[in-house]
């Protein structure tokens, strides 16, 4: 059985109190010092260069142009191999998103449940830094008026997006990472949390030995193939918590955890409470 232990997640704010916008260069090479995950939206956008993206049990690699939508609470891990990126981040919450421009996007509202890659025109990016360049100096500002300014530039930036972008409905060979391997195990992970599986179950579905394995994982995804089958089957656990009124053991046990107290141990590492206090 693979030892379980408490993925080694970011800490993130719980909730944040409105738009948040940052830009930056990171050079080549450029190391996070872990994953994380947040309750709260994440839109990621290259401005030049390029990066590799770990999320979602799946890796890509994204170039200048390049929009990628982070719901909450899903994993994601950044790497630079390609040289220097500049880019840029917008933190949100669901209610900072009008709904009347929410209903403009591809699906409509259904748009922010998912994972999402949109790509911008070459012609329109100046535009849009000029939007981001906007919203980071107004956060600086942080007057009575920052607040809904940034709400504002917010709707913009999707209203820009939505009438320019193309939207990736199936994401396509090439903007796949080449670490093949590496999604190979992270889609196992996924498929068979919920069973006994071992490290080299988890190797032989990706093709490498154990070791190999181990190495490759932690430097595509920032932490061990351990840590990441026990933050899925946490990540599942707490859905069925709300969703179901099944017992705590039982969610444990059709989650992949062995031991019922290991499992509130280990959930209250990453998400603070006890099982029943978030069910609640």
């Amino acid at each position: 059985m693979v030892r379980q232990q408490t993925a080694q997640l970011k800490t993130s704010p719980a909730d944040i109190d409105g738009v948040y916008a940052w830009r930056a260069l990171r050079e080549a090479g450029f190391v996070m010092t872990s994953p994380h995950c947040h309750a709260y939206f994440e839109l990621f956008y290259v401005e030049s260069g390029a990066c590799s993206f770990f999320i979602g049990n799946n890796m890509y690699d994204l170039h200048a142009g390049d929009f990628l939508l982070i719901p909450p609470d899903v994993f994601h891990y950044t790497r630079y191999p390609y040289g220097d990126c500049r880019r840029c981040n917008i933190f949100f919450r669901a209610c900072d998103i009008d709904e009347s421009v929410a209903r403009t996007m591809p699906g409509q509202t259904e748009f922010f449940k998912e994972i999402r890659i949109f790509q911008l025109p070459e012609g329109y990016r100046e535009q849009m830094e000029e939007l981001f360049a906007r919203m980071v100096t107004e956060r600086k500002i942080g007057d009575e008026r920052s607040a809904p300014m940034l709400k504002a530039l917010l709707q913009m930036m999707f209203l820009l997006c939505g009438r320019e972008c193309t939207f990736l409905e199936s994401l396509p060979e090439d903007i796949h990472t080449t670490d093949r391997e590496i999604v190979r195990a992270a889609q196992f992970i996924g498929s068979r949390y919920m069973d006994d599986i071992s490290a080299e179950d988890i190797a032989a579905a990706a093709g490498y030995s154990p070791n190999y394995l181990s190495r490759k994982f932690r430097e595509a995804a920032g932490i061990s193939v351990h840590e990441y089958l026990v933050f899925i089957r946490l990540q599942h656990a707490a859905l069925e918590l709300v969703s179901t009124a099944d017992s705590v053991t039982d969610i444990a046990l059709r989650c992949g955890f062995s031991n019922g107290n290991y499992f509130k141990d280990a959930f209250k590492k990453k998400y603070g409470v006890t099982p029943t206090k978030y069910r609640k």
